[in-house]
């Protein structure tokens, strides 16, 4: 269960992060609602997953899922540039979330 928390708030930073740059430097309303609300809800379940779990790979992979979330939302749906590069560079940051989970964490 700790681990699924730790999925969910990596999707969550996903949406805050999104969420931070349409709110245009805070001063669009809604999308500094969404940035709050993802937020709270991306440290907080961050923070559950953290009483049983080791910090470097629930770490690892809540930034891995929110940097890779939010490259892949901005390449979709904002017009970020799309580059072999890009997606090369999604693919490890990924490789390495799975690496350190799989190096030994013992919950």
């Amino acid at each position: 269960m700790a681990w699924l928390m730790v999925v969910v708030a990596g999707f969550l930073e996903t949406g805050f992060a999104v969420c931070l740059k349409q709110s245009e430097n805070f001063t669009r309303f809604w999308p500094v609602v969404g940035f709050a609300l993802f937020g709270i809800g991306s440290f907080g379940l961050l923070s559950l997953g953290l009483k049983t779990l080791d910090i470097g790979p629930a770490y690892a992979v809540w930034t891995g899922i929110g940097a890779a979330g939010t490259a892949i939302y901005g390449m979709v749906w904002l017009g970020d540039v799309v580059s072999v590069m890009k997606i090369l560079s999604i693919s490890f940051v990924l490789i390495g979330v799975v690496g350190l989970q799989l190096s030994g964490s013992t919950h």
